[in-house]
């Protein structure tokens, strides 16, 4: 078998039967083996910063590819398939490039959301994310994950891109409709944490009141909405 112009000794790690010395075979298995790592280099180079082990595969990298890789330290595993370059520029929110990641058709929402857009003081101790009623999310050992699901009819409502790591987005609900999701369920954030969320909101330079109540009344919540925006505007 011969690769990258037929070289004899590469030729001869490939085929053992090939009557070469020993030294020969060994300096052949090394040549191959360079030869394969930057095979494996030159594929990582096209995937984003953060990858899963499928859009590796779809790149041409095996599984042995990302073993080697991992252990060289050229990238480190994130979560259950999903990795990201160590050349990646550094980010505090590595666990939601991973949720972002597996998960793609999620949305930050509730206290992740409230926490990405400084409408809390709480650090959340998992990351939630909403997905329509019905859908398929696949199990995470790590990080701790929180699904809640949303009408589908609304649940595109308030999407916007979030800059996560430079040049890499992920989906996340904007200010106003993680104000109104906090008043709206706020069974599941505690009612403080809403009201903090909501008087946050609307003393910042821009806020748009209106906003939250149109928000409020295509998700079916506008008379919580304007009673809890009316206590804390008093």
């Amino acid at each position: 078998m011969l690769v990258k112009g037929g070289d004899e000794m590469v030729a001869a790690a490939l085929d053992p039967c090939m009557k070469v010395s020993p030294c020969k075979a060994l300096m052949g298995r090394l040549s191959y083996m360079g030869f394969v790592r930057e095979e494996a280099t030159d594929r990582l180079a096209r995937l984003s910063p953060t990858f899963t082990s499928r859009q590796a595969r779809e790149e041409g990298l095996s599984w042995r590819d990302l073993y080697a890789l991992r252990d060289s330290e050229e990238i480190a595993e994130l979560a259950r398939g999903v990795y990201r370059k160590a050349s990646a520029p550094e980010t505090a929110h590595v666990d939601l490039l991973a949720v972002a990641a597996r998960v793609p058709q999620a949305v930050i929402c509730l206290e992740s959301a409230l926490a990405l857009h400084d409408l809390t003081d709480e650090v959340p101790s998992e990351i939630r994310i909403a997905v329509p009623r019905n859908r398929h999310v696949p199990r995470f050992d790590y990080p701790p994950l929180s699904v809640s699901r949303f009408d589908p009819h609304t649940f595109e409502v308030g999407v916007e891109l979030f800059e996560i790591a430079p040049g890499e987005m992920i989906r996340v609900y904007s200010a106003a409709r993680s104000v109104v999701d906090a008043i709206r369920l706020r069974r599941f954030v505690g009612e403080v944490t809403g009201l903090r969320a909501l008087r946050l909101y609307v003393r910042r330079r821009g806020a748009q009141p209106a906003e939250l109540l149109r928000l409020a009344r295509l998700l079916r919540a506008e008379g919580r909405v304007r009673s809890a925006l009316d206590a804390v505007t008093a």
